[in-house]
């Protein structure tokens, strides 16, 4: 018996060094095989490939279908290959295309790793909401409360419609002393508005707004904007004039703006790493990308791929920033605290 017991021990003690031995049998397989540098070619010449597409992607026409503008708005997304051809290029066993993989590894890291880290921060003297509500929200109220809940000082909504805007005053009305709705965006503030006027964005109706919120530490210069919608087809690529016309008149707006303290809320349905908005990611801060925790992805509600809903600031300080729950919405909604 005591033998039967010692030889169940040594063998249950041999699981180390049988794994051990597997490693080494597998590595010395790699070592003496020839074939590692000729295996994976195609593996390879696909890592290249879409690493030199997240690097010079600024480089990518824009003349046929918008295709730079395209993928610039889901380029976060080609880091998703790279683990499905780490796979394949260990099960080739080509050293040729884990070599390879390194490229976009590295611009991946480069243009996104930042962004994966949590850079919040506590506290700020202003908290901003945005929200494009939908006009087909089937839930106004619910919608309006859960934005409130949010805690935000100012909140801006995006789509409503005539038949709505009663319906969101009545919700916010008790947590928001002060409003104005122009065209189909709106503002809601704890603090007083002065100076606000609808800002034309090429549109032919009013779709952006400006407005003075006076808070405790000073004026802020709050711009809501809706951008035209994109559309991705078959026969004319991803359509976005009237959205880029939109974005240069609206970074023009911006541009001319005489107070100091400068935050745009709004659905500008674009990234920012989309150059169609260079009118305006040029001259203002990304409170996500400044003090966000993660990507912050807002569309659509079901599956965030994309932000496409914006809290941008100038002249201030970005402190956190976040994805609020889904409501009855397609969008979620987003919010910032910032030091003024």
């Amino acid at each position: 018996m005591a033998q039967a017991y010692k030889a169940e021990t040594d063998s249950g003690g041999s699981g180390p060094e049988r794994q051990g031995s597997r490693l080494r049998r597998l590595v010395d397989g790699w070592r003496g095989d020839p074939g590692i540098w000729r295996r994976g070619l195609i593996t390879a010449g696909i890592a290249v490939l879409i690493g030199l597409v997240m690097l010079l992607h600024a480089q990518i026409p824009n003349g046929v279908g918008n295709l730079g503008s395209l993928t610039e708005t889901f380029l976060p997304w080609l880091g998703v290959f790279v683990p499905v051809l780490l796979v394949i290029a260990v099960v080739r066993k080509s050293a040729t295309a884990l070599i390879a993989l390194l490229l976009p590894v590295i611009v991946w890291l480069n243009a996104f790793g930042g962004l994966i880290t949590d850079k919040s921060g506590g506290g700020g003297d202003l908290t901003v909401a945005t929200h494009n509500v939908n006009a087909d929200n089937p839930d106004p109220s619910g919608t309006a409360r859960d934005v409130a809940a949010s805690g935000a000082d100012v909140v801006a909504l995006e789509e409503l419609t005539s038949s709505a805007v009663p319906t969101y005053e009545k919700a916010l009305a008790d947590t928001y002393k002060y409003h104005s709705v122009q065209g189909t965006v709106g503002v809601w503030s704890k603090y007083p508005l002065t100076g606000t006027k609808p800002v034309d964005i090429k549109l032919g109706w009013t779709r952006a707004m400006r407005t003075t919120v006076d808070t405790p530490k000073g004026q802020v210069a709050v711009y809501v904007a809706h951008l035209p919608s994109v559309r991705v087809k078959l026969d004319a690529g991803f359509t976005a004039g009237q959205r880029d016309d939109s974005a240069d008149a609206l970074g023009e707006a911006i541009s001319g703006e005489t107070l100091g303290k400068v935050v745009l809320l709004g659905d500008l349905n674009g990234t920012m790493n989309d150059r169609a908005l260079n009118a305006v990611t040029s001259q203002m801060r990304s409170t996500q990308g400044a003090a966000g925790d993660g990507f912050g992805f807002s569309w659509p509600a079901s599956f965030p791929m994309a932000r496409i809903d914006q809290i941008m600031v100038k002249g201030v300080e970005p402190v956190s920033s976040w994805t609020l729950p889904e409501t009855g919405s397609d969008h979620l909604p987003v919010a910032a605290s910032m030091d003024l």
